[in-house]
This record gives structure tokens, sequence and C-alpha cells, in this order.
């Protein structure tokens, strides 16, 4: 059913997330009546041609659904390259690996600032499932930095002994989580249904594994509910393998496991993006919505570590930035030119901000066979993990 602040989709965004849920509810009735909510989000972003990041629907930047911190600045690209440019310098043939590259605008910027720092990797690698964002990534490629394309490779798997740096923005949080809720009975998992015309949304007892992992996060009061992202553990370990030497900087919106967990925070992280409205309603219009999950970096920094990776630093994104650069960008900016120096300013407020996305997004920096000091890392807050 249709929210009443939300934009109307057009008939042809209607068409498409009618088709996509033709697609889901096949699915559903083969599961004989109700698939986990981890597996309608799986489907919902990722099946093949019509789930939201599969599919050619606009996401990124003021025509899209949302505005990620390299849309918003080259300035947060800049001190990612910046970044990079150590670690590098400190590595022999190395590479850069973007996970989920979105319309390639990071990648284009990263290549312009290490350029200019003569640090240029050799290779840039992009790893993105999405045919129709490998087309954008390359058509944004071809217009900002034509002259580097020759360095950029899609890939469609892990690479093999990669050595370099690997960048994920905003990629943790699109990973489907199961969803669960606390009762009297126990662990209770959300299912979805399908009653003939719209989803309904059910309680089941959890799986062992899930009933396991949410005992694990202590006593949670009776009707609280929350999200498990239950694919960090295999998914580290894939990218651990993937690499023979290097770096993996993330960086994404979450809390440490005390704060993701917080008695106050009984209804779970849970938000859909659509058209520059954020909303919770997950079960709605699927394949033309963005679902995310915030991110426990507590789990992040322990399925990292099992998988082998040393967490080298852990800070909000406003310490980051600063450290990496951000204040020397800001200084060589010319202020006689009031419009562009204005429009700077704006966009670093932006970025560091506590109120804006300075401390709600963290940068977490993970190292396999390499000991380094990270820069952007001064202010290290990884014992609060």
């Amino acid at each position: 059913m249709p929210i009443a602040h939300l934009p109307v989709p057009s008939a042809i965004e209607l068409q498409h997330s009618q088709q996509t849920t033709e697609y889901i509810v096949e699915k559903i009735q083969q599961a004989k009546g109700s698939v986990t909510f981890e597996q309608f989000m799986q489907w919902a972003l990722y099946a093949p041609g019509l789930g939201y990041y599969r599919a050619g629907l606009r996401k990124f930047g003021a025509q899209g659904d949302f505005v990620t911190a390299p849309e918003l600045s080259p300035a947060f690209s800049q001190c990612i390259a910046r970044q990079c440019a150590d670690i590098l310098s400190a590595l022999s043939s190395a590479s850069i690996l973007e996970l989920g590259a979105g319309s390639g605008v990071m990648a284009a910027d990263i290549l312009t600032e290490l350029e200019q720092l003569d640090s240029l990797p050799e290779h840039y690698y992009i790893l993105d499932i999405s045919a129709e964002l490998q087309q954008r990534q390359r058509e944004t490629l071809q217009h900002k930095v034509p002259h580097l394309l020759d360095r950029v490779l899609w890939l469609q798997s892990w690479p093999e002994d990669f050595c370099g740096v690997i960048v994920g923005n905003e990629v943790l949080d699109a990973m489907p989580v199961q969803r669960f809720r606390v009762t009297a009975e126990g662990v209770q998992e959300q299912y979805v249904g399908w009653d003939g015309e719209h989803y309904v949304s059910v309680f089941k007892p959890a799986n062992p594994r899930l009933e396991h992992a949410v005992q694990a996060l202590g006593a949670l009061p009776e009707g609280y509910e929350s999200e498990w992202n239950p694919h960090l553990s295999g998914w580290f370990q894939a990218l651990f393998a993937a690499m023979k030497q290097g770096v993996v900087l993330l960086i994404d919106y979450g809390f440490p496991r005390h704060e993701f967990y917080h008695p106050q925070r009984d209804e779970g992280t849970l938000m859909c993006h659509y058209r520059h409205h954020a909303h919770p309603e997950a079960l709605l219009y699927p394949g033309l919505q963005d679902i995310t999950a915030h991110v426990d970096f507590t789990a992040v920094a322990e399925a990292a570590y099992e998988a082998g990776f040393h967490v080298l630093g852990y800070t909000p994104q406003m310490y980051f930035l600063l450290h990496a650069g951000l204040e020397a960008l800001l200084s060589a900016s010319d202020p006689q030119d009031v419009v562009a120096h204005t429009r700077l300013t704006q966009q670093i407020q932006a970025l560091i901000m506590p109120a804006e996305m300075g401390e709600l997004f963290k940068v977490i920096a993970l190292s396999k066979d390499l000991d380094i000091v990270l820069s952007g890392f001064q202010q290290n807050f990884k014992t609060r993990l």
C-alpha cells in the first residue's frame, strides 16, 4: 500500500515493481506460504534484472533515491585517495579495488587525486554485479578521466592474490539481514507471506543460529525488534582469501554493538530510501526502493578478525576526513572565488558535522600482512568496538 508522504511511482516504475512482486510471490508460493525477511530483502535488492541493484533505475544523486558522500563532494574521495596513496607507497605493484562503485564518481575522483599526487595504482578494479551500473561507471569515467580509463578493469568475482587497497563505501548496509523479535516464548524471526493482494509480515520461532546470535547479545527486553547480519563471516572469509597483502577501508553508517542494540533502539535500524524519502516500510514497492540496515561494527570487527584480518583502526567519518587531508583541501580553496569556496565549505560541513554524516558514518581499516600507521586514524576508537 502506498504511503501518503511518498512520491507516487510512474506507470513504468509500477510495472517494474509488479514484475518484481510476481517474481517474489512465486518464490513465496514455492516455499509453501512464507519466506524469511532476509530472503525477501535479497530478492527485492538483487533478483536478476528486477532487484533494486540489478535493474536500470537511477539510484544515486539528485535524480535518484539518495546521495552518498562521493556524490555530495569530491573532497570525500580526495581524502580516500590520500589515504590510499600512503598505503600504495608501502607496497609494490599495488592496485585499488572498489566494491560496489555506484555511479563511478568516487573512482573518477580517486584516480584524479592520485594522478595529482603522482601515486596512480597499477590497476583500478571495480567489483559490481550490476551490468547497468557498470555501464554508468564506464560513462562517468570516460567523461571525467578518459586518459585513465585503460587502468580500470571490471570484475565479476573476487580477484586472486590481490595486493593493494580495497575500498567499500556503503557496501555493508546493503547486505540482507535477518529481523528478529524477543518474546516470552523465545526469539522469533520475521517472515514474509502473500495474502493474494499484499505482502504480510509474520513472526515464527527463529532457527538455532539466529537464536544463538540473539542470545549472545545479552538480555534484551520482551518485544525488542532488531536485525542481525548472517553474511559477515562468509563475506570476510572470501575477502581475506582474495587478498595477498594490503588494507581494506570500509565506510558505512552504524554503531558499535553496545549502541546498535541499545534498549531504546527497540525497533531496529531497518530503513528504506525512495526519491530522497526515508521510511521503514520494507515491503512497499519491491524493486523500486533501497532497503538498508545500519552496521554493527563490533560484528564487522569480529568477523574480520576471525577471517584473519588485523583491525588497524575505527573512527567516525569526521575524524578520518579531517586527518586524511580535508583541512588541507579547504585551505587550498581560493576564498576570493566566493561561490566555489562557499560550496566547498557547505559540502565539508555535510561530511563532518555530527548532525549530518560526520558521526553516524564510521570508517574501519583492516590489514592483511601489512603493518602500517594510517593518517586517517590518528583519533582511533577501535578499543570501543
